[in-house]
């Protein structure tokens, strides 16, 4: 009820004058002055109430004189009456109108109560009815009450006592909520402060408003009190405890700790007053240390008193918690102080309390995240945080540490090797009543033979103390044992609680999202950190900071557990901390948690690489037990380990086999919690969970099944796995959650999922690695749960399908079959569910991943292993069978693998394979895509070039043929679907900016499907068995030649260059790389014949069979191909071809090459394309080369027929040109210089003199040259003196070919036959159909006649001088031993007879001579000169001649050249043009009647006068022809002649003739005619020119020179023979001498005397002696002729003429 209503105001009146009627009834008596007052009071009283407002106002107004009777009432000091007044006070107080002076009056009144000791618990009763109700009491009244109360405590009285701490408890509240309630009120106003001087005046308090000053100053006394300071504001204090004056500090300060933080002062106080106080008084307990001697130090140490230490360390938790942010440096100390009392040489209930404290800290999460932020994250400051987390963690395992008495420093343990090394321990988990008997142990921690039982200390999350409340004990308080433990337990399972649920919070406030994404909680986390910076950095910190001591603490405490509530909320906080750290992305403090559940899951010492590894990273950082001495003891015994299984270990272990407990179950159990709940943020450390969980697994025996489910069972290794029934029942709950966590899965997000993924891989990978090498079953664990991943992921395969199948595919490469099937098993299952799957959009419409699903069956095709194979072929005739319709896109993956098969596969999988083909050609060409056609082009041609089965290769060309006959009758359709296909990807690339890749691009679709088509069978034509090369040619020209109308023009030119040219270039090299050796059968009881029994035969064959293709392509598509634009380029590279082939070295193709040629230079008319390509009948031409037939033995060559028939067919062919030639001489040049090329590389000689060198067979060379005339009809008017040049060389070399021996009887004629072979009378053909041009050619042509010349006198060379064909050995026809022919001997080479050959050119060539002779490039080319040089040799031989016939027809040649050239060279003697020609005539002369060859002995005499006649009839020419017309002639030559006649005349003899025989040997008819001609010229009277006279004078100078050698040899043999007559002929010859000396002299006495010279007169005086010699001749003939001559010499005879002097006579 209000104080001020009326009602109540009336009340009060009354009740006032009431009290004031009972005092002054009491004191009337003893007190009157008390009494009067009273009733003066009442007066006043009753006149105010008379009032009719404002009586309250009244009454406080006169409050002074209202309280007046009251105040000396209790002056009285009567029990009675001061109880009376006491009341009444306090009725006045409670209404509020008690004004300030009152208000000090009251006070006084009540301190000389205090003072006397009366009523004192009414006492304080009214202190606190007066501050409670009004804030009239300040400053000094103020100060005085709260005295009163504080005097109060401290009297014997235990109720007063008790009462008066409450009352200065309630008053020091009372004062601060006034400030507080000031401070209220002045809210709004905005004060000025005046500028704080610097706080050096202690009670600088002006600042203050009253309340706030008042609190100011009391506040400012408790610290001093505390202390031990006498208070500055507390007047009149006598004693204080400093238990009580923390009591009041820690209230104020938990209370009121806005104070301190609105107003500086109050700041100034806790920092400048409050916290040194609590550092000096903690000093005792810092100092002190359990067991140290006090010898050591030198003063003597205070030690901690419990009711300080308690109370301190509750303000300390006071000031840390509310004005940590005001006193970060000595929450720092205090805070490393806490640390230090949790030292093991503190007492025990020092470290209790310390521990609460601790746990108190470690509820308020905000807190401890501002020590990180405050302490560890700054540099240089003590890492406080880590620091708490850590001593909880030496604490823990300092308990576990007995100390060891008598010595007291043995070893420092880091925390890791305590922690993570010891053995699971005792635990007591389901099942456990029956070995504990039915009662259930007391929960407790075990380690090392330390037994620390588990007490339940507090609610979780609160700190709820108890020695910390323990306010009223004054001796420390024994500590029960486990007590600490448990609080320490409490703490980190608190810190982990609180720091994870304040960052789901945050994290929670940043976004709140359902399912934790990684991802977006990255993303999150950065957009939050933008906001407030460094919250996530915080974070990282805090986590950084304590998860090193948290990990070693719990992992120790795991271990040491053998409770399972304890176990569960041990592994609880372990899995809450993995995740956060994961939410954090620290991988490391992850990884490090994980590790400590995973470890524990399995049986102890465990050998599993994946921890170990991780474990030594964190061992590394070791965490010390703070300046601990401990001794670690040996492990506890496993003696109340419960064991539920036995089982094989996966790994190879010391011990065979392994055991697992109830604990180890219990942490598979979280451990699969933590995948389930948590598998977002585990990221790699999957592989940890995973690994853990496979080699759980294997050592409970599960095993996949169906679909990669586990179940229990074990096929292989039965009897070692022993589980108990506990576990039986848990096994299927396992194996349950199991497959559930994989089927959750499906709730990861992508980055998570791709982690599980290639966690799973990696395990997977190490399954492998451990099933290398032995045939030990392997864990499939791994590969189980990547099939059902996939499985249950099908609606976002994509994401996960290339990793996924990409580990499986390396799987199914595994050596050990049982993987490996698995492997196939899964990749096969996961694409056949993939396929019938219900995607979203469907398949047909996701042409991407219906690629992607079906890529893994395309990638099991590199793997080598047949099973595997096999079940990919199984899984593609499944797909064939249920989705071969619906395959659409996926076409060309499922013919890649039906295509990929290689030889080394064996011939089950090729015919499997082989039958996929099979079923596709014949019942999906239609239904396929048409783009794919091309690929089955491709996978037909692959099973052709497979060499494993003949047949098939056979049966695939055949399988060819028919998609080239489907290409052929659905063409539009596919034309048209091509077509459209096309615009859509030339779109795609051109909006790429990229070009169209496609093969065989730009030519239309259709058409390249076609181009596959062929180029696939160009491919198998280069097989390398020739059945199949075989085939696939005849199947390659047959379909271009069936459906080649089907292409467009412009295709042709890709299939001439690609596809015909192309392997062309391949067969070539093939054949010209191909082994000679010998192959001994075709396999089995094959036998090969001879002529195909090497490679390089067989090869020849493929050659001649694809030239003879594409030449017939050239010759039927002629129009077609002419219309390209490139086509002399074509046919220059099929020149080329032709020319390549011609010069191979093998007879079989360089003839059919020949032959092709011919056939492209239309030798054979071309045929229009409205023609068959069969009608080659058309012909107008005739083929040149009658087919030349293999010449085998027995099988005589057949002869051409006669040149004459054949050059009349050829006129015949020119005038007539057929119509539809198309004249294109660049093509025509273009065969001729091929022809040149082949030419003269075939007939170019080779260079060493081995044996085994190639050599042209003469049907090749016949029909190279007979290719010539034909040629040459379409060159002519180009051809030139170059082109006959080179036309000379090849005639040249074909003929000096030899032939082999073995061939020589069937080209040869016999010896003796003087025949041409044909190849001989093709040359001269072709220079006969020359020359024939020349003669009707235009003028510039005739300068050919010398060349023709020159080529035919080369050829007459050869009857002496058979050509050299390089350095080849050849034997002489006769010699060649072709009739004992050794098998394997290399082939003799015989020389051809070439005596027939070089007497026809001889005739040629007289031939031509008489028609050309005058011809200007005749004469100025010095033809005749030639001539004369050839002929020279036979003539000069003569009967050296290998022929008889030759030297005879050289001198008629002669005779009859020189008839028609003497009078041309006569006519351009001037010119000089014949100067060159005497001299050689004379030579020839010479050589011819002075022959250095003898005659053969056989010769007849009949024989050897013809012979002479031969000589006399060119004596005569001289005479007729020459010596004539001496004027027009050289002299010298004339001179020659001269010489010549004189020699001819001497003949002397030779003793080689018989007596009889001597006439006619001497040649006497022969010297005669020489000896005549030389003197008819010599008498020569018509002498009419200098010239002649000089003729003359030669003439008569050899006459004189003969006739003295006549005469001297006749003196001298006459001499010599005695009385022997000299031989007939020498006197015959001494007769005709001296005659001829007589006829001299007297044409000498005729003569003008000027016409003779003093030389000729020397030599007539000169014979004078000779003749005297002579006298003495026994001959009478001799001495008449000798008178005769003697006779004239008288004539002559005269005086000597007189010597001239000075110039006259």
């Amino acid at each position: 009820m209000s104080t001020s209503t009326p009602e109540a105001v009336k009340k009060l009146v009354d009740n006032m004058q009431t009290d004031l009627r009972s005092l002054s009834m009491e004191c009337k008596k003893k007190f009157p002055p008390v009494k009067e007052a009273a009733e003066s009071g009442i007066v006043k009283i009753k006149t105010i109430a008379a009032r009719k407002t404002g009586i309250l106002a009244a009454l406080k107004e006169n409050s002074s004189e209202v309280v007046q009777p009251f105040l000396m009432g209790c002056g009285t000091k009567e029990p009675k009456i001061t109880q009376l007044c006491l009341a009444a006070i306090q009725r006045l107080m409670t209404h509020e109108v008690v004004s300030e002076t009152a208000a000090g009056n009251i006070i006084n009144m009540l301190w000389q109560l205090m003072e006397n000791g009366l009523e004192e618990l009414k006492l304080l009763q009214t202190v606190l009815v007066l501050l409670t109700t009004n804030t009239v009491a300040h400053d000094e009244a103020l100060s005085k009450a709260i005295v009163v109360c504080f005097r109060l405590h401290f009297t014997k009285d235990n109720i007063t006592n008790n009462t008066a701490a409450a009352t200065v408890r309630q008053v020091v509240t009372v004062v601060f909520e006034r400030m507080v309630a000031e401070d209220e009120r002045h809210k709004g106003i905005i004060e000025q402060p005046p500028a704080v001087q610097g706080n050096s005046n202690r009670r600088s308090s002006s600042t203050l408003r009253p309340c706030a000053k008042d609190a100011y100053m009391l506040f400012q006394d408790l610290c001093q009190l505390v202390n031990a300071d006498a208070p500055y504001w507390l007047a009149g204090m006598t004693e204080m405890t400093r238990t009580f004056g923390l009591e009041l500090l820690e209230s104020v300060l938990n209370d009121f700790p806005q104070v301190f933080l609105q107003h500086q002062e109050f700041s100034f106080l806790l920092k400048e007053r409050v916290c040194p106080l609590v550092i000096k008084l903690f000093s005792p307990n810092i100092k002190f240390r359990q067991g140290s001697n006090a010898t050591s130090s030198p003063a003597p140490v205070e030690k901690p008193y419990f009711p300080i230490c308690m109370r301190l360390l509750r303000v300390v938790s006071v000031l840390i918690k509310h004005f940590f942010s005001l006193l970060v440096t000595e929450c720092e100390i205090f805070l490393s102080l806490l640390v230090k009392f949790l030292d093991g040489d503190k007492p025990q209930w020092l470290r209790a309390v310390a521990v609460e404290s601790i746990h108190r800290l470690c509820v308020q999460p905000h807190l401890l995240r501002s020590f990180c932020q405050s302490y560890d994250m700054k540099q240089h400051s003590t890492k406080v945080f880590r620091d708490i987390v850590n001593a909880l963690g030496s604490f823990i395992q300092s308990l576990f540490i007995v100390p060891n008495v008598g010595n007291p420093a043995i070893v420092n343990t880091p925390a890791g090797a305590a922690g993570a090394g010891g053995p699971a321990t005792a635990q007591s988990g389901p099942g456990a009543a029956g070995v504990s008997g039915g009662v259930t142990p007391q929960p407790a921690f075990e380690y090392r033979g330390t037994w620390i039982p588990i007490m339940t200390v507090t609610v979780q999350g609160s700190a709820k103390a108890t020695y910390l409340e323990m306010l009223d004990k004054v001796e420390p308080p024994s500590i029960p044992e486990g007590y600490a433990m448990s609080v320490a337990f409490s703490c980190l399972l608190d810190l982990v609680r609180g720091i994870t649920s304040m960052l789901e919070k945050e994290l929670g406030q940043s976004a709140p999202q359902t399912s934790p994404d990684p991802a977006m909680v990255q993303k999150q986390s950065s957009e939050q950190s933008d906001k407030e910076p460094g919250t996530r950095a915080v974070w990282v910190e805090m986590v950084n900071a304590c998860w090193c001591g948290l990990l070693a603490a719990l992992s120790l405490l795991l271990d040491a557990s053998t409770d399972e509530t304890a176990t569960e909320n041990i592994l609880k906080a372990e899995l809450t901390m993995a995740s956060l750290c994961g939410r954090l992305s620290l991988v490391t403090p992850r990884d490090a948690f994980i590790t400590a559940i995973c470890k524990a899951s399995l049986p102890p010492h465990y050998a599993l690489t994946v921890l170990s590894s991780s474990a030594s990273t964190l061992t590394n950082k070791s965490f010390s037990i703070q300046g601990q001495n401990v001794q670690i003891i040996s492990p506890s015994s496993e003696s109340h380990q419960q064991v539920v299984a036995v089982g094989q270990p996966l790994t190879v272990q010391p011990q065979g086999t392994v055991v697992l407990t109830a604990k180890n179950i219990q942490c598979m159990r979280t451990l699969l919690n933590l995948a389930h709940c948590h598998g977002a943020v585990l990221g790699t450390s999957w592989q940890l969970v995973l690994a853990t969980l496979q080699h759980l697994v294997w050592i409970l025996g599960l095993k996949p099944g169906s679909g990669g489910a586990l179940k229990p069972g074990r096929a292989v290794e039965g009897p070692s796995t022993v589980l108990t029934t506990a576990v039986m029942t848990d096994l299927p709950v396992i194996a349950n959650i199991l497959s559930r966590l994989f089927e959750s899965s499906q709730h990861l997000d992508d980055v998570s999922l791709h982690h599980l993924i290639n966690a799973l891989c990696s395990l997977s990978m190490e399954a492998m690695d451990m099933a290398y090498g032995n045939n030990k079953e392997p864990s499939l664990f791994a590969v189980a749960k990547l099939l059902e991943t996939g499985l249950v992921n099908m609606d976002r395969i994509e994401i996960l399908w290339r990793p996924l199948t990409g580990h499986l595919l390396e799987v199914c490469q595994h050596p050990n079959s049982r993987m490996r099937e698995w492997g196939a098993e899964a990749v096969t299952a996961l694409i056949k569910s993939g396929l019938i799957y219900k995607h979203e959009p469907a398949l047909s419409q996701n042409q991407r991943l219906q690629l992607l699903l079906l890529n893994p069956l395309k990638e099991l095709s590199n793997i080598v292993h047949a099973d595997i194979r096999q079940k990919q072929l199984e899984c593609v005739l499944q797909i064939l069978q249920s989705q071969g319709d619906s395959l659409g896109p996926g076409w060309p993956l499922v013919l890649g693998v039906i295509g990929a098969i290689r030889n080394d596969q064996g011939e089950s999988l090729i015919r499997t394979a082989f039958q996929c083909l099979q079923l596709v050609v014949t019942d999906f060409l239609p239904t396929m895509p048409c783009t794919c056609l091309q690929i089955v082009v491709d996978v037909a041609g692959s099973f052709g070039l497979q060499n494993q089965e003949l047949n098939i290769s056979l049966t695939s060309i055949g399988l060819l043929w028919n998609i080239s006959d489907h290409f052929f009758q659905r063409g539009e359709t596919i034309e048209n679907e091509l077509d459209k296909e096309e615009a859509i990807l030339e779109k795609q690339a051109k909006e790429k900016g990229v070009p169209l890749n496609r093969p065989f691009h730009p030519a239309p679709p259709f058409d390249c499907l076609w181009l596959c088509l062929y180029a696939t069978l160009g491919e198998l034509c280069v097989d390398p068995r020739p059945a199949v090369r075989k085939s696939a040619g005849q199947t390659l020209f047959s379909t271009i030649t069936a459906h080649g109308t089907l292409l467009q023009q412009a295709t042709w030119h890709t299939v001439v260059w690609k596809v015909l040219f192309h392997l062309l270039d391949r067969v070539r090299k093939s054949s010209t790389t191909a082994d000679k050796e010998k192959i001994e059968s075709g396999g089995g009881n094959i036998l090969i014949h001879h002529s195909r029994d090497t490679a390089e035969k067989q090869w020849a064959e493929t050659w001649v069979l694809t030239l003879a293709g594409v030449a017939r392509i050239f010759n039927t598509r002629r129009y077609l191909l002419q219309s390209l634009g490139d086509f002399f380029k074509a046919w220059e590279v099929l020149l080329g071809h032709i020319q390549s082939a011609a010069l191979s070295k093998n007879n079989e193709v360089s003839l059919a090459a020949l032959k092709s040629f011919q056939e492209i230079l239309q030798i054979v008319t071309p045929v229009k394309d409205s023609e068959k390509p069969d009608a080659l009948s058309a012909v107008n031409m005739p083929i040149l080369i009658d087919p030349v037939t293999a010449s085998g033995p027995g099988r005589p060559l057949e002869r051409t027929d006669s040149l004459g028939e054949r050059l009349s067919r050829y006129n015949g062919a020119e005038q007539i040109p057929p119509p539809a030639e198309i004249e294109d001489s660049a093509l025509w040049w273009s065969a001729w210089n091929a022809w040149y090329r082949i030419g003269t590389d075939s007939t170019k000689p080779p260079t060493s003199s081995e044996k085994l060198a190639f050599i042209p067979s003469q049907p090749f060379l016949t029909a190279l040259i007979q290719i010539f005339p034909a040629l040459y009809q379409h060159i002519k008017t180009g051809f030139s003196m170059d082109d006959l040049k080179k036309l000379g060389v090849i005639l040249h070399g074909a003929v000096s070919v030899p032939i082999s021996s073995d061939a020589s009887p069937f080209i040869l004629p016999s010896y003796t036959e003087a025949v041409l072979t044909s190849l001989q009378e093709a040359v001269l053909t072709s220079l006969d159909v020359l020359q024939k041009a020349i003669c009707v050619g235009p003028e510039s042509m005739q300068v050919m006649y010398p060349a023709i010349f020159d080529q035919l006198l080369l050829f007459v060379e050869f009857s002496c001088k058979p050509p050299q064909y390089g350095k080849l050995e050849t034997k002489h026809v006769a010699n060649a031993k072709y009739n004992q022919i050794q098998l394997f001997a290399p082939a003799e080479w015989v020389a051809l007879n070439y005596v027939p050959f070089a007497e026809k050119s001889l005739e040629v060539v007289s031939d031509l001579y008489q028609k050309t002779a005058c011809h200007k490039a005749v004469v100025s080319e010095k033809v005749l000169t030639k001539i004369i040089k050839t002929l020279r040799m036979p003539l000069s031989l003569k009967y050296a001649c290998p022929s008889e016939s030759t030297w005879k027809l050289a001198v008629s040649s002669l005779l009859k050249v020189l008839s028609i050239g003497l009078p041309v060279a006569r006519q351009h003697a001037s010119s000089g043009k014949f100067d060159t020609m005497w001299p050689e005539l004379a030579n020839a002369f010479e050589d011819f009647l002075f022959t250095k060859s003898t005659p053969p002995d056989n010769l007849s005499i009949q024989e050897f006068q013809k012979n002479e006649g031969v000589d006399v009839e060119v004596v005569q020419l001289i005479s007729t022809e020459i010596l004539p017309f001496a004027n027009f002639i050289p002299k010298e030559f004339v001179g020659q002649i001269m010489a010549m006649l004189n020699k001819g005349s001497i003949h002397s003899q030779s003793s080689s003739f018989t007596e009889a025989e001597i006439d006619i040997r001497m040649r006497e008819e022969f010297s005669k005619v020489c000896f005549e001609t030389l003197l008819q010229f010599s008498f020569s009277n018509k002498v009419t020119t200098p010239q002649e006279g000089y003729i003359s004078r030669m003439a008569l100078s050899v006459l004189l020179k003969r006739s003295q050698d006549v005469l001297h040899r006749y003196v001298e043999d006459e001499r010599l023979s005695g009385r022997c007559p000299l031989p007939r002929q020498q006197v015959t010859e001494i007769i005709f001498v001296l005659k001829a000396i007589s006829t001299l002299m007297d044409s000498l006495k005729k003569t003008q005397p000027e016409n003779v010279d003093a030389n000729t007169w020397a030599q007539v005086i000169a014979l004078y002696p000779t003749l005297v010699e002579c006298i003495t001749c026994s001959s009478s003939e001799v001495s008449s002729a000798l008178k005769e001559a003697l006779g004239p010499f008288k004539d002559f005879m005269q005086p000597p003429v007189t010597k001239v002097q000075n110039g006259e006579s």
